[in-house]
């Protein structure tokens, strides 16, 4: 009887410690699911819908379970297609970091050429359509808005199919080469206008060289209804 006593109290404790040793491992689940958290919390304001994917977790580590888990973005990494998130633990006496592969897909609906369009037209809205697309896949400068591009002029011919790019438009010229335009000196308290020779094209706000009248050239500001605004 005292035997079977024994044996059962040694049993119990066995127990109870690998219990508690169980419970001191890092759980792999809560570590994927705080990277997760951090990935959409700190992408919230990324255009479309965001999905993410995070790679398979050794589950064969064996890491201290930490009461706080950090989570942050490694140096030169950004939250944006294949990426890597680091955790980080620093609490009292458990001390460890990992890295933990990951995949941040955005799909949001991006600006595409509806048909050809020639060098030097402007954009009408017949010009243009949305195709829904990874946006982390595609190239730099391209327009998920309409506002910014209808009205804008194609730089070259455009093809149907083609993503709009920044580098694809501009905008429309209001002082065209060889125009004749007003020179505006504008001061604290007076205005001064002369007439001179646009020597090149520019759009709105744009720097243009005039020559006036006494063939001097002047640098001034292109506006609008034939305008150069000069700094005095």
């Amino acid at each position: 009887m005292l035997c079977l006593l024994k044996t059962t109290f040694f049993t119990s404790d066995l127990l109870a410690s690998q219990t508690r040793t169980v419970a001191q491992q890092q759980d792999i689940a809560v570590i994927k699911t705080a990277v997760e958290n951090f990935i959409y919390r700190n992408t919230s304001t990324l255009p479309g819908e965001v999905i993410v994917n995070i790679d398979k977790i050794d589950n064969h580590l064996n890491l201290p379970n930490c009461p706080v888990l950090e989570p942050f973005i490694p140096t030169g990494s950004r939250l944006w297609g294949k990426t890597s998130v680091g955790v980080r633990c620093n609490h009292q006496d458990v001390i460890w970091t990992i890295y933990v592969q990951a995949e941040v897909n955005v799909m949001t609906s991006v600006l595409h050429i509806a048909r050809p369009v020639s060098s030097g037209q402007p954009l009408t809205f017949e010009d243009i359509t949305f195709q829904n697309v990874n946006l982390t896949q595609m190239p730099d400068g391209i327009f998920t808005s309409a506002d910014h591009v209808i009205g804008k002029v194609a730089t070259t011919n455009l093809s149907a199919g083609q993503p709009l790019r920044q580098q694809m438009l501009r905008a429309p010229y209001v002082i065209s080469r060889g125009q004749k335009v007003n020179l505006v000196i504008q001061g604290r308290g007076f205005s001064v206008s002369s007439e001179g020779i646009a020597l090149a094209d520019a759009a709105e706000g744009q720097v243009v060289q005039v020559r006036n009248k006494s063939g001097r050239i002047i640098s001034g500001i292109a506006r609008i209804n034939s305008i150069v605004e000069v700094q005095p």
